[in-house]
């Protein structure tokens, strides 16, 4: 409502009182719109925010890794620890798959939205759940399974999630032994179970450079379950007291095979390690936003 208020009939209208009041800038007046804009669209944001992320957002870390067909996997994931066990929700998707890899909550293992191909073959650490690990134990690993997974953490404290890359196949670490059959002396590296095909490479360690191709001889069997096959190389032309290596090595392993014949005894070792291991990290970045507009319309409101 405009209120208008008359002079009274004795008051003068003095030419100096207009010309002492104080003059606003245009300019402050600009910074402050723009700063009421910016705090709205902050606060806008938050509601947002809250509503689709929860009252926090916690870190989830995921470890791609490879599954070994036959054996057991172990799909990493760990997040923030949450001593309140009863308000940790732990689930794994596949992507492409519906339904759930697996579900826990509630301090037990909830399986009723569970996809059929992973029935029976899936298990949380439950016991170091409260600890911030939520990794996925898979039990008689398939072809089948590889793909792109997601951990979902749900806590008191928040939620969050990341994503990896599960790869499958087959890879085992090679017995070395002398090569009794061979009409020379020979060296024998075999290994039972690889998948994708391997190369096969021998080394020696008193020359690097040389090349044993001419002198080795690669066959691959396949297995009785038509997918993975036996691998074994032979080595010709040895010389005692030298040590030859045979590597082995696909898109997701590498094994090595060391062996060595001294005049009194046979020496050999093998290890075997995994290719392309990568961790993913989630972070929700929404926070990090909300306070950068804050901040920004603090700084313009002193401009």
């Amino acid at each position: 409502m405009l209120h208008v208020v008359a002079p009274l009939p004795n008051d003068r209208c003095e030419p100096s009182m207009s010309r002492g009041r104080k003059q606003f800038p245009v300019s402050l007046s600009l910074h402050s719109i723009i700063s009421s804009i910016i705090i709205l669209a902050g606060a806008i944001a938050l509601i947002i925010g809250f509503g689709i992320s929860g009252t926090h957002s916690i870190t989830v870390t995921a470890l791609s890794s490879a599954g070994n067909i036959g054996d057991d996997g172990i799909l990493s994931c760990t997040f923030e620890p949450d001593i309140k066990l009863s308000g940790i929700v732990i689930q794994w998707l596949k992507e492409g798959v519906t339904g759930l890899v697996h579900e826990f909550k509630e301090g037990k293992d909830d399986l009723s939205d569970q996809n059929e191909m992973f029935r029976g073959r899936t298990a949380v650490f439950a016991d170091q759940v409260r600890v911030g690990n939520a990794s996925l134990r898979l039990k008689d690993v398939r072809l089948t399974d590889a793909g792109t997974y997601k951990c979902h953490v749900l806590t008191a404290n928040g939620k969050g999630n990341a994503g990896l890359e599960y790869k499958t196949g087959a890879f085992s670490i090679p017995e070395m032994d002398v090569d009794y059959n061979a009409s020379s002396e020979s060296f024998r590296c075999e290994a039972p179970r690889w998948f994708p095909q391997p190369t096969v490479v021998w080394t020696s360690q008193a020359d690097q450079r040389a090349n044993f191709s001419q002198v080795s001889d690669t066959s691959f069997e396949l297995n009785s379950e038509n997918v993975t096959m036996k691998v074994i190389s032979i080595l010709y032309n040895v010389t005692i007291n030298n040590t030859y290596s045979c590597m082995i090595e696909n898109n997701l392993a590498k094994a090595t095979g060391d062996i060595k014949v001294t005049d009194s005894e046979i020496k050999r070792q093998s290890h075997l390690e995994l290719l392309d291991s990568k961790a993913s990290l989630r972070v929700s970045s929404f926070f990090a936003v909300g306070w950068v507009l804050l901040s920004l319309s603090s700084y313009l409101m002193l401009k």
